[in-house]
Order: structure tokens, then C-alpha cells, then sequence
């Protein structure tokens, strides 16, 4: 008891520095920091014919000294100024070919001594695998020989990633890439003083803007985002390249078919200031192999005047792409309701084509009663169009047959209703190496691949036949309910040969073949072992229960190894949950996820705290459902309350949680809900909200789900924001923040401006504002610490809690 209470003091101790005290890094208790440092179990990256399968060591956590190096922001890109990529990269630092077959692996000769590999890419025949290896001062690009198990730099010129840097296989032998057109050394110096101020002005037009980040601010900006982005296109052949076109600022690029043609977008000027570099003017063309134009397809306009509201377009053309199934028919869409989708219209998009030699009239394909989404084609009389309303969270899938030119429905759910998706089609290779939907029994059926599943007993994905004259979906193969196992890719349709992973509470995911239709055993092709033995024993199961007005709820709830309630009692209980809009009370109620899943951790994950003798209930469900003719977010704070106390009243009805100490917790959109309920409930002992954002007026134009703007409804925006109700924030709060977040919405200054809010009104909140860190934290320093941070949180707080009780908060 009295080590108890010098560590309470401790801690408390800790808190009451004064407000602008810096502390050094440090580290949580052994347990967490063991499982967050933990290596992960191997990427894989399989061929189509599930021969020969890749496996790929990643890069965990980078120092903090990592994420410090130079770093340049501007047209919400992130750039390394000294080799002409992504500063923020996920890596690779090994590789292993292992053969499916024989079982054998084999390492891969001839790797940089200091692998850092991204992009990684098959070539058509499967003999060979390209992928870019980031150094300090350059991109190269590496190809490994399947057979020999060799790996050689075949570039010349350093590779240029800035906007993406598609690398395309034409064949087996030529790859084509973007490369640097001057050395990082020529990149404009920034003046001490400017020739003047930058000046943004409107002149009537209408451009509602999100809230993006790193935009260009000034001249000076505007010349280091062309610097940087412009790249040459390369032909590479046997080592030798050969320009392709003059330099550019290429938004993308994609090879024809037949590798006869190029579809290219370009960036033009003049760049905006409030929208990224993917938002700019730009031209969509078509040249052959070798850069020459053919034809000048569109001149697209900044996306500054697109307007505000789900399923609103500009009233230009989009989706330009190659047809799959043909070797060289380009196709792109345009709305025929002038972008608005509230206009009373039939159809509000249609569908355009064009074939070689792109001198022709267009044709018109087929028109869309809702929002164009895509197509998946497969041959002359099958490919399946996609339409739908973001604002009604309704998809509708249609068969095309472009020989007789008719559409016919298929099937249209909503998009929340997982019970009714028969998932998506499987497709193969075809003649020109394009990904198509392959038909089955004599043409009359098509494989449908749903790697969730979901269904009242928790996801159990399957692999379907979908009957095209009947419109229905007979599934052939489901996972059995005591694992979560889905299809990777299936190797053969004919004898349903497919390769799945599989994983349950107990088993590790790992992958391996079945036959369905010689329904011989299966076979494991991968043996990765447990990377965190320290979680076994731990109890895990998915929940069930109601909230007051009867939806009903879902939650994965963790339970310390060892523990028993009969003897242990009700435990301190951390939830930890990210709100869902829902247009009806049925999707709302249907169980999502599996309790048949292998626990894993990463650096988001709540589930560290079960190691500490703590109550996890993960993925708490808080739905905001429509009520009658209301929104979803009408009635946003009333929802979550009641999610939250259905959530704690069931804890406690189980005998595992203690309804006096229990705290809420979320990241993004979770941190906005944990402030809400901090500021209208006194449910909580405490609160953990990781970059949120806290102030919707800085949203203006719309936010999540939400399309009404703040001028349609400002009292929604009011009411929706915690930092209206910082003087009720009584309940102790822990804001974390990277200082360089880089998502839409959630600038820092929202978790810094509530701070301030609570601490005038007298509240209890602490800021730790991670160096150099986004959206998505990644420095090892920098989680170490937000562990430290949090878990110290939740011991001050809620396991040794002191005060009143909360069930007696409010008499």
C-alpha cells in the first residue's frame, strides 16, 4: 500500500509541473514498450499462379532524428529535398523469395547494404520484380531475377517520386520511370527578401475549399513545387534509357493495353493556393510509346471551383483511364446534371469511349442514374458498372454489355449494409496483362470474393458465384466460425484453387492453398510464428449489447491474462472507439468484426493497457444514426451518450468493469468524440484524445460524412464542437498532437486553442505536442513516450482514482 501511494505521489508529481515545462522522453512500463517494439510478422507479395511469393522485412519506427531531417511542404506534398521523394515513406529493410511449391526460401543476392525498398512491382511474366531503393541523396531502382534470387540496379539517372513516380512494366524487359531533371543542388534559394507579399484575391467566382494542409503560401513556393515535381519520362531496356516526351510535371501516367500509347496527365500553371498539387490545371493527353502527342483529350481547370455537398462534381470530365479488355479504347465521364446533384434529372453522369487512332466522334456508352463510380470490365458482353450517392450511402452495381449496349441492374444496397454485400468480382489476367473479370460456367456466372463477410455471427468472409440471369449469389466456400480466414487471390477458377490466410484467437495468420474442388487438405505455405508471446492468455470476445433507444451495439472486449471476476472484482475499464454515421437503425445493429482474430498491436492500438491490469474495450461501436426526417449529426451528443453509457452499463453488468473508474479515449474523429463526451456526460473518471479536431467552425464547408456547410447550419457546428462547451470540460483530459499533422481538418492549433479553453475555465488537461510528427505518429522516441504519457494518464486518473464516485456524480 505504501509503494502504491509513493507511486500515486509520483505521479501527481509528474502533472503538477508547471504548464510550460519541457520533460525528457520517456519510456512505458517494460510490457508496452516490448509489444510496441516487437517485430511484425513479414509483408507478403504473392505472383498470380501463387508460385512464388515475396517476403518482406519492414521498417518499423524511425528515430525521431529521422523524421527531423529536411523536409519540404508544399502543395500537400511532403518532400525530402535531397532525393526527390516522399519524406514520409513505409519501408522495406529485407527480402526472402520463398518458392510455394518446394517450400524452400532462398535470400536475395545483391540487395543495397542498407536496403530501404518501397514500390514494389511483378513484371507480366512473374520472372521478375522491380522496386525503388530510397537512399540519402537519390532514388534508385532495383530488379530482382526470380530465378537467380539477384537483385540489380538497373537505373542511371536517380528516380524522381515527388507526385508518386509511376513505374510501369511495358514487357518483360522495358520499364518505364520519372527521373530527375536537375541535381537537388539548383533548387531555388529562398530570398531573405521577398519581392513582395503573396496576394490570393476572388472575383466573384464561387470555390468553396477543404481544409487542406502544406499548401502553397507564395511565389517562392510556387517555384519549388516545379522545381521538385518536374520529372523526364524513361524508357528503360537492358539498362539502357531513352527519353520518352520533354520534361514535365506529370500527375500520371498509364500505358495502353497494348503498350502502344500513353495516357498522361500534366500539371499547368497556375497553381493554386487552396487546393494540392493533384488539384491544379492540368491537361489529360494521349501520346505513343515514345512521348509523341496523339491526341489532347481535355483541359482540366483547378479543382477550386468544385462545389460543396457529397456527390456535388465540377461540370468537367473525369475518370480518364484505358479499358482493360481492349487494347487501346480510352474512357471518362462527365455529368450531365452540371454537377449538382440536386437537380431533378433521369441520369446524372454518362459514359464516354474512344478507340484508337483517337480521331473519331466519342461514344457514348451508357448513362448513370447516380454518381459514376467505375467499371470493372471483362469482355465484349461483361464488365460491371458502379454507381452510387455518397449522401444516401447507396451503391448500385450494374452487368454492361457493350456489344448489344445494354445495362442491366445487378443488385443496389446500402453501403452500411455489410449482411447483403455479395462482394467483389474476382478477376484474372488477360491477353494484355490487364487485371478482368474471368466468367465461369460457360459465361452464365462470375466469382465474387467478399474478404469480410459479415453476418449476425461476426465476419465470416466467402468466396460466392454470382448467378448473372438469376442475380444471385451462391457461396461456395465460407470461413469456418471458429477462425478468420479470407481468399488472397484465386490461382485457378476452373479448379477453385485459391490461397487464403487464416488466423484465430490462438493461431498466428498465416497463409495457405486449398482445392475446392478435389477438396484435398490444405496446405500452409507460410509458418510465421507469434510475435507477441507476452498476450497469450489474454481473453477476448466480442460483445453484445443495447443502448436505451434499442440499437444494438457491438464491442471487442480484452481481459488481463489470468483474470477472474469472482476473485479479482470489477476492473479500471479504457474504451476506445471512432463514431459512424448510419441513415438507418437496421445497418446501425449489424455486428461488424470478427472474434476470431489474432491480437495484434500496433502504436494506435488501446489494447497495450491489458498488460496492465485494465479492463479494453476496443471498437466500442458509437453509431449516429438518421432519425425520421433528421441527419445523422442532429442529434450527435445525444447518440453518443447514450452509446457510452450502454457501453459501461454493460461492463459493469458482466462484473468485469468498474463503472466509478473507467476512461474514453479515440484518435482523429475518436478524439472529437471523447471531448464531446467529456464535455456533455460525467461518465468518466478520463478522457485521451489523439489529433482531433475540436472546432467545427474550422471546417467550414463540411466535415466526415457531414455536407451541410456552417452558414446552412451554425448551430449544428455550434453544438457539434467541444471547444462550445471547454467551461463544462471538468472531467481530466490528455490532448496529444503531432505538431505536423498533416490531415484535412485536424490542424494542431485545434488541440492547442482547447487546452487554453479548458485551462482558463479551471479544468484538468495536460498537451504533449509530438516533434515532427502527423497525422499517423511513427518516431520510436515519440510513441514510447505517448505511451508513457497516456498509461501514466490512466493510472493518476482512473485505476487509482481518487474522489467521489461517478455513479453518485450529480445527486
Amino acid at each position: 500500500m505504501k509503494k502504491c501511494m509513493l507511486s500515486l505521489l509520483f505521479l501527481l508529481g509528474i502533472f503538477n509541473l508547471k504548464a510550460q515545462d519541457a520533460i525528457n522522453y520517456q519510456t512505458p512500463p517494460k510490457e508496452i514498450a516490448d509489444l510496441l517494439l516487437a517485430k511484425p510478422t513479414p509483408s507478403v507479395y504473392i505472383n498470380s499462379k501463387a508460385e512464388w511469393m515475396l517476403l518482406a522485412d519492414r521498417i518499423l519506427y524511425p528515430s525521431v532524428a529521422d523524421l527531423a531531417m529536411p523536409e519540404l511542404r508544399v502543395a500537400g506534398l511532403r518532400i525530402n529535398p535531397d532525393n526527390f521523394a516522399p519524406s514520409r515513406q513505409f519501408l522495406i529493410n529485407n527480402f526472402t523469395l520463398k518458392n510455394i511449391k518446394s517450400g524452400q526460401t532462398f535470400p536475395v543476392i545483391g540487395l543495397p547494404q542498407h536496403l530501404r525498398a518501397g514500390n514494389i512491382h511483378w513484371n507480366p511474366s512473374e520472372k521478375k520484380i522491380c522496386f525503388t531503393q530510397t537512399n540519402p541523396k537519390s532514388v534508385d531502382l532495383y530488379v530482382i531475377d526470380i530465378a537467380s534470387h539477384t537483385a540489380m540496379k538497373i537505373n542511371k539517372a536517380p528516380l524522381n517520386l515527388v507526385l508518386g513516380g509511376s513505374i510501369s512494366w511495358i514487357d518483360d524487359q522495358v520499364i518505364i520511370y520519372h527521373t530527375v531533371t536537375r541535381p537537388a543542388s539548383m533548387a531555388p534559394k529562398k530570398p531573405l527578401m521577398p519581392k513582395g507579399p503573396a496576394i490570393q484575391q476572388s472575383l466573384g467566382k464561387t470555390a468553396p475549399s477543404a481544409t487542406f494542409e502544406d499548401l502553397i503560401k507564395s511565389p517562392y513556393d510556387e517555384q519549388v513545387f516545379e522545381f521538385y515535381a518536374t520529372s523526364q519520362l524513361v524508357e528503360n531496356k537492358g539498362g539502357l534509357e531513352t527519353p520518352v516526351g520533354k520534361p514535365a510535371i506529370y500527375g500520371s501516367i498509364i500505358p495502353a493495353p497494348n503498350k502502344k500509347y500513353l495516357l498522361l496527365r500534366t500539371i499547368k500553371k497556375p497553381f493554386s493556393y487552396l487546393v494540392t498539387a493533384f488539384g491544379f490545371p492540368s491537361d489529360v493527353t494521349i501520346t505513343d510509346i515514345n512521348g509523341k502527342l496523339v491526341k489532347m483529350l481535355v483541359h482540366l481547370p483547378s479543382t477550386e471551383g468544385r462545389p460543396s455537398g457529397n456527390d456535388n462534381l465540377q461540370d468537367v470530365d473525369r475518370d480518364y483511364n484505358w479499358r482493360d479488355d481492349e487494347a487501346a479504347t480510352i474512357t471518362w465521364s462527365h455529368p450531365l446534371d452540371s454537377g449538382l446533384i440536386k437537380k431533378k434529372m433521369d441520369y446524372h453522369d454518362a459514359v464516354y469511349a474512344l478507340s484508337a487512332p483517337f480521331t473519331g466522334t466519342p461514344n457514348e456508352l451508357f448513362k448513370t442514374q447516380m454518381r459514376y463510380y467505375g467499371t470493372t470490365w471483362g469482355n465484349s458482353t461483361l464488365a460491371l458498372v458502379y454507381e452510387g450517392l455518397r449522401s444516401k450511402q447507396t451503391e448500385r452495381v450494374s452487368r454492361y454489355n457493350s456489344s448489344a449496349g445494354s445495362v442491366e441492374k445487378l443488385y443496389e444496397r446500402s453501403l452500411n449494409d455489410g449482411y447483403n454485400d455479395p462482394g467483389s468480382p474476382v478477376t484474372f489476367k488477360n491477353k494484355f496483362d490487364r487485371e478482368v473479370i474471368q466468367p465461369i460456367d460457360g459465361g452464365t456466372k462470375i466469382l465474387m470474393n467478399n474478404m469480410t463477410g459479415a453476418s449476425p455471427k461476426g465476419d465470416l468472409p466467402f468466396l460466392a458465384k454470382f448467378d448473372l440471369a438469376t442475380k444471385k449469389n451462391e457461396i461456395i466456400w465460407r470461413c469456418s466460425d471458429r477462425y478468420f480466414e479470407y481468399v488472397q487471390d484465386v490461382t485457378d477458377p476452373d479448379k477453385l484453387v485459391m490461397l487464403t490466410r487464416r488466423e484465430s484467437q490462438t493461431d498466428v495468420p498465416n497463409y495457405y492453398i486449398k482445392n475446392l474442388v478435389l477438396k484435398i487438405g490444405d496446405r500452409q505455405v507460410t509458418s510465421f510464428t507469434n510475435p507477441y508471446p507476452q498476450l497469450e492468455g489474454v481473453k477476448e470476445q466480442k460483445i453484445f449489447y443495447k443502448r436505451a433507444d434499442s440499437v444494438d451495439l457491438t464491442g471487442n472486449l480484452y481481459l488481463p491474462k489470468g483474470y477472474n471476476k469472482d476473485k479479482d472484482g470489477p476492473l479500471p475499464v479504457l474504451i476506445w472507439a471512432y463514431p459512424q454515421e448510419f441513415n438507418s437503425k437496421a445497418d446501425a445493429a449489424q455486428v461488424r468484426g470478427s472474434q476470431n482474430l489474432f491480437i495484434t498491436i500496433n502504436w494506435a492500438s488501446p489494447v497495450f493497457w491489458v498488460t496492465q491490469g485494465y479492463a479494453v474495450l476496443d471498437n466500442a461501436e458509437m453509431p449516429i444514426v438518421a432519425k425520421g426526417d433528421k441527419k445523422p449529426n442532429d442529434t450527435f451528443v445525444e447518440q453518443l451518450s447514450l452509446n457510452a453509457e450502454a457501453a459501461i452499463n454493460k461492463l459493469a453488468d458482466m462484473g468485469v468493469g468498474d463503472r466509478n473508474r473507467v476512461a474514453v479515449g479515440g484518435h482523429s474523429y475518436g478524439a472529437f468524440m471523447t471531448a464531446n463526451l467529456l464535455a456533455h456526460t460525467k461518465l468518466f473518471k478520463a478522457g485521451i484524445a489523439r489529433s482531433g479536431a475540436y472546432n467545427r467552425t474550422l471546417t467550414p464547408f463540411g466535415f466526415q460524412n457531414e455536407d451541410r456547410t456552417y452558414w446552412d447550419n451554425p448551430k449544428l457546428y455550434y453544438d457539434m464542437s467541444p471547444f462550445s462547451f471547454a467551461n463544462q470540460i471538468k472531467t481530466p483530459l490528455l490532448l496529444i498532437h503531432g505538431d505536423a499533422d498533416d490531415n484535412p481538418g485536424t490542424f494542431p492549433i485545434n488541440s492547442e486553442r482547447l487546452f487554453n479553453a479548458i485551462k482558463g475555465f479551471g479544468g484538468t488537461v495536460r498537451y504533449v505536442s509530438l516533434p515532427y510528427e502527423a497525422h499517423g505518429y511513427r518516431g520510436k522516441e515519440n510513441l514510447l513516450h505517448m505511451l508513457w504519457e497516456m498509461n501514466t494518464w490512466l493510472n493518476t486518473y482512473v485505476k487509482n482514482a481518487p474522489g467521489i464516485k461517478i455513479a453518485d456524480a450529480g445527486k
